[in-house]
C-alpha cells in the first residue's frame, strides 16, 4: 500500500472534528487555518490531497444544550454547523469533505467497527464507576483529578455508576509505548514525553466506550440500550470519510493511513493512545503523523466564552481581510506551542509586515515599471552589484520553505519568505532606480534592476500561495500573470518570468493602518458580531446592563396592544409568534415566552409593546417590536 500511495503521490490531512456545542472561535480557526495551508502546499508541490474536517455531534452535552434551547439535537445541531461552514468558506478553507457524525454512512460504518472489536474480544460488557464531567464528556479516576475537579476543564465533576462496554485499552499498552518512543509520530516532543509519563507509564485501564445514561448518539448493534460513545463514535470519522468496511473503498486504500492529523493539545491523549490502540485493535495502519499545537490565549488567559475575552474570526475578515488573519495566525505563533493573542499585537504585525514589507515591495516594484518602462516587464541586459545577493536568496528560499514545512513549522516557513521580501526592498534602495532613471546611459542598469523585483515579487507570489491564495493571485495579477503561472516548480531557478508583460497597477494590498482608531474600530465590530450572533442563538433581544439617563428612556415609545392571533413559531419551541391590534394598525411580534403560555391564552388579552424597537429576525421570522412582562418566582406576568 505504502508504494502505491507513494507512486500516486496521495497526501491525506485532517483537522479534529469540532464539538459544535457553540459557535467556533479563533481558537478553532487556528487549526483549521494551518490543515489548510498544508494541504494548499502539499497541491501547490503536485500531490493528490484528502483534506477532511468536521463536527462531532453525539453526547450529553448536546442533548443537554439542545434541551435548554427547546430544541432537538439535529435541529440545534444544523444551526451551529451552518455557521461553522459560512466560517470556513468565509476563510476559504478548501476541505474535501466535511464529516458530521450523523451522517448516515458515519453511522452505519461505527456500528461495523463496534461488531468487529466485539467479535475480536477487544469489547466486553461491564459496570464503569468514577468522576464524570459532563462538559468534557470524560470519567475520571480519583488520581486523575486535580483539587476534586476535572483536569482538563477543570470544572466540577460527579460520581456516576453505570453499565457500560469496554474497549480493551489496557491490552495495547507497551505496542502503545513503543509507538510513542518514536520520534516522528508525535510531535511536538514536549507532547510526546507528556503522554509517556504522565498515561502510560502509570498504567492504562481498558476504556468505557458506551453510554446507557443518555439516548443521543449510535446505538451499539446488538444492545439498543446504548449508545456508542465518543472514543469510537468520533475517532473512526477519520476512515469512516474513507468509505472503511464498505464496499467502495478506494478512497481508503488510496489516502489511509494519514499522512498528519492536526489536533489540539488537549485532546492529544485521544489522538495518540485511544486512536492508535483502536486501530491496532482493527489490524489498520497507524497515522503518519499527529501534531499537537498549541492554544491562542488571550492576554496569556485561555479564551473562554465565560471569561468574556473570545474573540471571533468573522470581524477580523469583514475589516482585514481574510488573507491578513491567516498570515498572522501562522506567522506570530509557534504553531507547537500557546500563544498570546492581542489587537495591538495583531493590528502592528499587519503594518509592519503586510503593509510595509510585502504591499510596499509589490506597490512600488508595479509602479516604477509603470513609470519607467511604460508598464511593460523589460528584458534584463546588464547585471550589477547587489545582484547576486538578491538572486542567491531568491532560488534557494523554496528549499528552505518546504524543509520548515514538513517539520510543521509555518512561523519559519514565512520568516524566509520575509526574508526574501526585506531584502527585495533592501534592493531598491540600494540600486535606486529613480537615480538610475535620471540618465540614458543608465537604461539597461534600470531595465535589469526593474526585472529582477518583478521576478522576485512572483516568487514570492507562489512561496506565500499557501499562506495568502488572495493576496498571491493580486500580485500574480498585476504581473500580468494568472493562476496559471503559480507553479512551484517555476521557483526553482532565476529568470522564469517572461520580459514583454504588461503590468497591471491595482489598488494598496495593504493600506497601513491607524493603530489607535483601528483598536476601537475592532472592539466595536467584535462587540457588535457577539450581540447579533447571540439574538441568533438565543432567540431573544439582548438588552445591556448598563444604566440609562432619562432621556435615553424618553425615546422608548410603549404602547398598549391586543393579542388577536398567537401561535407557536415553526422552528424553535420558545418562541410564539404574536399579531398584535394597535388601532388600524397591525403589529407582528416574536416573544420567547412560549413556555409560560399557550397561544390561546393570549388571544385578547391586552400587553405593552415596545413600539420603536428596531425590527429583528428570530429563527427567521420577522419581530417588530417587544411586549414586556415582569416575573413572579417562577412565573412570567
Amino acid at each position: 500500500m505504502e508504494d502505491e500511495k507513494m507512486s500516486k503521490k496521495s497526501f491525506y490531512v485532517t483537522t479534529p472534528i469540532y464539538y459544535p456545542s457553540d459557535n467556533l472561535h479563533i481558537g478553532h480557526t487556528y487549526c483549521t487555518v494551518a490543515t489548510d495551508t498544508m494541504a494548499r502546499f502539499k497541491r501547490l508541490q503536485g500531490y493528490d490531497v484528502k483534506f477532511l474536517t468536521g463536527t462531532d455531534e453525539h453526547g450529553q452535552k448536546i442533548q443537554t444544550v439542545a434541551k435548554e434551547k427547546g430544541l432537538k439535537p439535529k435541529e440545534f445541531l444544523d444551526g451551529i454547523v451552518g455557521n461553522i461552514k459560512e466560517l470556513w468558506k468565509a476563510l476559504d478553507i478548501s476541505y474535501d469533505r466535511f464529516i458530521r457524525t450523523t451522517d448516515e454512512d458515519h453511522k452505519e460504518i461505527v456500528q461495523k467497527i463496534f461488531q468487529k472489536l466485539y467479535d475480536k474480544g477487544d469489547i466486553y460488557k461491564g459496570f464503569y464507576e468514577g468522576h464524570y464531567c459532563t462538559p468534557c464528556e470524560s470519567f475520571w479516576t480519583e488520581t486523575q483529578l486535580e483539587d476534586g475537579k476535572c483536569p482538563d476543564c477543570k470544572r466540577e465533576v460527579k460520581f456516576a455508576k453505570e453499565e457500560t462496554y469496554f474497549f480493551r485499552l489496557s491490552k495495547y499498552q507497551d505496542r502503545l509505548l513503543e509507538l510513542l518512543q518514536r520520534d516522528d509520530f508525535l510531535q511536538p516532543e514536549s507532547r510526546r514525553n507528556e503522554m509517556i509519563n504522565n498515561f502510560i507509564k502509570p498504567g492504562l485501564e481498558d476504556l468505557s466506550v458506551t453510554r446507557s445514561s443518555f439516548d443521543w448518539g449510535i446505538k451499539v448493534p446488538f444492545d439498543d440500550k446504548h449508545v456508542i460513545y465518543v472514543w469510537i463514535d468520533a475517532l473512526s470519522n477519520y476512515i469512516t470519510a474513507l468509505g472503511y468496511l464498505t464496499g467502495n473503498d478506494e478512497e481508503f486504500k488510496k489516502y489511509w493511513p494519514a499522512d498528519i492529523q492536526f489536533v489540539g493539545k488537549e485532546i492529544v491523549r485521544f489522538h495518540t493512545i485511544i486512536w492508535p490502540a483502536i486501530l491496532m485493535a482493527l489490524d489498520i495502519e497507524l497515522p503518519k503523523k499527529v501534531f499537537g499545537h498549541g492554544w491562542i490565549l488571550f492576554d496569556d488567559d485561555k479564551m473562554s466564552k465565560s471569561k468574556g475575552n473570545v474573540i471571533y474570526p468573522e470581524p477580523l475578515i469583514e475589516l482585514y481581510g481574510v488573507d491578513a488573519l491567516k498570515y498572522f495566525l501562522l506567522r506570530e505563533f509557534s504553531f507547537g506551542n500557546d500563544g498570546s493573542y492581542t489587537n495591538e499585537k495583531f493590528l502592528q504585525r499587519l503594518n509592519a509586515d503586510l503593509a510595509n514589507d510585502l504591499g510596499n515591495l509589490v506597490s512600488r516594484t508595479i509602479a516604477m515599471i509603470e513609470k519607467y518602462n511604460d508598464g511593460i516587464i523589460p528584458q534584463p541586459t546588464k547585471d550589477g552589484e547587489f545582484d547576486d545577493s538578491l538572486k542567491e536568496l531568491v532560488v534557494n528560499a523554496y528549499a528552505k520553505v518546504e524543509d520548515h514545512m514538513e517539520k510543521v513549522s509555518f512561523s519559519n516557513a514565512l520568516e524566509e519568505i520575509w526574508k526574501v521580501i526585506s531584502r527585495a526592498n533592501k534592493y531598491v534602495d540600494e540600486t535606486a532606480p529613480w537615480i538610475l532613471a535620471k540618465e540614458e546611459e543608465n537604461k539597461e542598469r534600470l531595465n535589469t534592476v526593474l526585472y529582477n523585483l518583478a521576478e522576485t515579487i512572483r516568487v514570492v507570489s507562489i512561496l506565500i500561495r499557501p499562506f495568502m491564495e488572495k493576496t498571491s493571485d493580486n500580485i500574480l495579477r498585476q504581473l500580468g500573470l494568472g493562476e496559471s503561472k503559480a507553479n512551484w516548480e517555476d521557483i526553482k531557478e532565476w529568470g522564469k518570468l517572461q520580459s514583454g508583460l504588461q503590468v497591471q497597477k491595482g489598488e494598496p494590498m495593504f493600506p497601513r493602518l491607524d493603530i489607535k482608531k483601528e483598536l476601537e474600530n475592532l472592539v466595536k465590530t467584535n462587540q457588535e458580531f457577539i450581540a447579533k450572533r447571540r439574538g441568533q442563538n438565543q432567540e431573544e433581544e439582548i438588552v445591556e446592563d448598563d444604566s440609562i439617563t432619562i432621556d435615553d428612556f424618553d425615546k422608548i415609545d410603549l404602547r398598549v396592544a391586543e393579542v388577536i392571533k398567537a401561535e407557536k413559531h415553526p422552528d424553535a419551541d420558545r418562541l410564539l409568534v404574536l399579531q398584535l391590534k394597535l388601532g388600524e394598525e397591525t403589529r407582528q411580534v416574536v416573544s420567547g415566552i412560549a413556555k409560560y403560555y399557550s397561544p390561546e391564552d393570549l388571544i385578547g388579552k391586552k400587553v405593552i409593546l415596545v413600539y420603536n424597537l428596531k425590527p429583528v429576525k428570530l429563527r427567521g421570522i420577522e419581530s417588530h417590536g417587544m411586549i414586556l412582562a415582569a416575573d413572579k418566582g417562577k412565573n412570567l406576568l
